[in-house]
């Protein structure tokens, strides 16, 4: 089907989503936040990858249709499945019709071909090798997206979503599209790490509200859900707390959050540096720019999360 180019006036901000949703429990949430915030988003996909943690990329992509289910937008978004594998691994069968990811790489080709004077967003929440092989498999595309990623300590070394697969991030820094990564730096007050959230508050701000599912939905511990405020209170309860007051970081969330509204975090403009070893290399003489998103604005961005939860806008999605 040949797909209408994308009305350029518009100004809401253009999202594919790329997500390990069953990894830890902020994916789900940025999944919501997205999904719930219709005067600011429009969403081109969900596609999913498989990391360490959360199973196989059924689990994966179970976890991320359960948060659409419980948004009320099932069925009208589809969650695309994505790789298993490294990009080291896959990249040499890119040009075979069907390779370990190929589903969610067409489809980020298939969105960005849409796109011209403005960007398509790739936001990446886990590792970025669904990114990485439709770059390496559709060059042209570049110049059509943005990619915001939610990874690394940089400048210091390690990060769940950075270990999941080095070499696709390398190939990202050394390639051509517009990039920008929201750091973790866990513990640190600069990173996403910073915006935390209480269970505590959560109950009381967030049970109850929200869109209700068409049906009732099994939870990945058991127990079934009608929306996903619920559902997030339940997430909450089955992990540990850290910090005073006993709270959990929603890194992906924040990632999302400053696509709503740039000015919730820091930007810092880089040469791109690369990763050896497990320990990153500036390289100050590079050409190629990326941007660095860092101390960002807690309590900004929480507000915003529940206040959108609250009085949610459905977001438009758009389909073949």
């Amino acid at each position: 089907m040949v797909r209408k180019m994308v009305d350029l006036s518009q100004k809401k901000v253009s999202i594919l989503l790329d997500t390990d949703a069953n990894n830890e429990i902020d994916d789900q949430h940025a999944i919501a936040y997205l999904l719930l915030s219709g005067d600011s988003f429009v969403v081109e996909g969900l596609t999913v990858n498989r990391t360490n943690n959360g199973g196989d990329i059924e689990a994966q992509a179970l976890e991320a249709e359960r948060v659409v289910s419980l948004c009320n937008r099932h069925p009208d978004l589809p969650v695309t499945r994505g790789a298993s594998g490294s990009f080291e691994e896959i990249a040499p069968h890119i040009d075979k019709t069907r390779f370990d990811g190929s589903d969610a790489v067409n489809l980020m080709i298939r969105r960005a071909e849409a796109y011209s004077s403005r960007k398509l967003v790739f936001l990446a929440i886990g590792k970025l090798t669904n990114v990485a092989l439709a770059l390496k498999k559709r060059p042209d595309i570049a110049d059509k997206v943005k990619l915001v990623w939610l990874g690394s300590n940089y400048p210091k070394p390690g990060e769940y979503n950075l270990e999941a697969d080095v070499e696709s991030l390398n190939f990202v820094l050394d390639s051509e599209v517009e990039f920008e990564i929201a750091v973790v730096r866990y513990g640190a007050d600069s990173g996403t790490s910073a915006v935390r959230v209480t269970l505590s508050d959560v109950v009381k701000k967030l049970s109850g509200k929200g869109p209700t599912s068409r049906l009732p939905i099994v939870g990945r511990h058991g127990g079934t859900f009608t929306n996903f405020s619920d559902y997030s209170v339940n997430l909450l309860s089955n992990v540990d707390l850290y910090y005073d007051p006993p709270s959990r970081a929603l890194y992906d969330m924040a990632a999302t959050a400053i696509l709503k509204n740039p000015e919730w975090a820091e930007a810092r403009t880089i040469p791109a540096p690369t990763l050896e070893n497990g320990i990153w290399r500036e390289r100050p003489e590079n050409s190629r720019k990326i941007v660095i998103r860092e101390n960002f604005n807690q309590k900004m961005i929480v507000d915003d999360f529940y206040r959108t939860i609250c009085n949610f806008k459905l977001t438009e999605i758009v389909k073949d």
